[in-house]
C-alpha cells in the first residue's frame, strides 16, 4: 500500500526580502519559518529546503541501513546519521554527504562500510536525489 505525506508552504513577498512558513501537514508537528537568507546565508532560527532534505535523507538512510543490517543477521544497536546538504546560490544543490557511526555487534568495519554503501544506493531518498552527488563516511563506534 502506497502512502503519501504532505507539507505545504505559504510564501509572501519577493525572493530576497520575502519569507514563508512550511507546515508539516501529515505529521502535525507544526510549522517552520523559511526565507532566502536562511537558505543562502545564516539559518537564524529558520529552516531551508536543504535542511528539510537533510532530515529526510538522514532518517531514510538510517532506516535502510538498519533494515539491511538486520536482514544480514547483524542488527544494529545504534546508528547516528548526519546529512550535509550543500547549496550554492545560482547553482543549486551541489552535493550531499552522509556521515554514519554505528554500533553493530559482530560486524567489522569492512562489513559496516559495505552495508552503508548499499543503504546509500538503495534508500528511497537517495534514489529520488540520484541527480545529486552523494558521498558517504561510515565507521563503527
Amino acid at each position: 500500500m502506497a502512502t503519501t505525506r504532505t507539507a505545504h508552504t505559504v510564501w509572501e513577498g519577493e525572493l530576497l526580502t520575502g519569507s514563508g512558513t512550511v507546515t508539516f501537514d501529515s505529521s502535525g508537528i507544526g510549522s517552520q519559518a523559511v526565507s532566502w537568507p536562511s537558505r543562502a546565508e545564516q539559518a537564524n532560527g529558520k529552516t531551508s529546503p536543504e535542511e528539510l532534505i537533510a532530515a529526510a535523507h538522514s532518517s531514510c538512510f538510517s532506516m535502510a541501513l538498519s533494515h539491511g543490517l538486520t536482514g544480514a543477521g547483524t542488527p544494529p544497536t545504534r546508528l547516528e546519521t548526519k546529512a550535509d546538504v550543500t547549496f550554492q546560490p545560482g547553482t543549486g544543490i551541489t552535493g550531499i554527504h552522509l556521515w554514519v557511526r554505528g554500533e553493530v555487534p559482530g560486524l567489522d568495519e569492512e562489513g559496516f562500510a559495505s552495508a552503508a554503501e548499499d543503504a546509500k544506493k538503495n534508500c528511497p531518498v537517495s534514489q529520488a536525489l540520484a541527480g545529486t552527488t552523494i558521498t558517504l563516511s561510515a565507521e563503527l563506534a
